[in-house]
């Protein structure tokens, strides 16, 4: 869960507790580089591909995505930002929060275009991206990769690439960032 997600969807908000590290800054590394070759080995090569980070916790680790991929592919891999606040399905359950910044300078028609999401949990978001992403072009396809897949899906949804596959409980809370992946619980009515 993103920093600016628990700060700002209050009450139902909260102080993330870590628990227990699962991934060090080390295993993301090592998760995004066997993701960028297998993106690479998947698309045949790096053309035509584009990387969309989801706001707010996609986008950096799209952002490092992209690094990997020129490094591996010798290519300039184009990365947008998408803030799918207005097009979830469950707008009248939460809070709605302040839009994040959606930054698509590209076409995304005829296009490979690899979503890119911290957590995968019940696959409203990537609901939502995927109807958001029609008003950028018609992709030639939309794929999906996470830094962590917790299962608790509430659509068939499934990543195309997965960093780490990590069952949860369904209380629990899973932060993942480029330093590490921690699991914890979110502690309501605290500052």
């Amino acid at each position: 869960m993103a920093e600016r997600e628990r700060r700002l969807a209050t009450p139902r908000g909260g102080v993330f507790v870590p628990r227990s590290q699962v991934m060090s800054a080390d295993d993301v590394d090592r998760a995004l580089v066997r993701i960028a070759h297998e993106i690479i080995e998947h698309n045949k090569g790096s053309d035509n591909l584009a990387l969309i980070g989801l706001q707010t916790g996609g986008v950096q680790i799209a952002l490092k995505l992209r690094d990997v991929i020129s490094e591996i592919g010798d290519a300039e891999i184009p990365v947008g930002t998408l803030d799918v606040a207005f097009y979830r399905d469950d707008i009248q359950l939460r809070p709605v929060l302040p839009e994040a910044v959606t930054t698509i300078p590209f076409d995304l028609t005829n296009m490979a275009v690899v979503l890119v999401d911290d957590v995968l949990f019940t696959g409203r978001t990537v609901r939502a991206a995927l109807q958001a992403l029609s008003d950028f072009g018609r992709a030639r396809s939309i794929q999906l990769a996470v830094l962590v897949d917790r299962g608790h899906r509430e659509l068939p949804i499934r990543p195309d690439y997965v960093g780490k596959n990590l069952p949860t409980r369904l209380t629990e809370q899973v932060d993942a960032n480029l330093e590490g992946v921690t699991i914890g619980d979110v502690i309501k009515g605290r500052p």
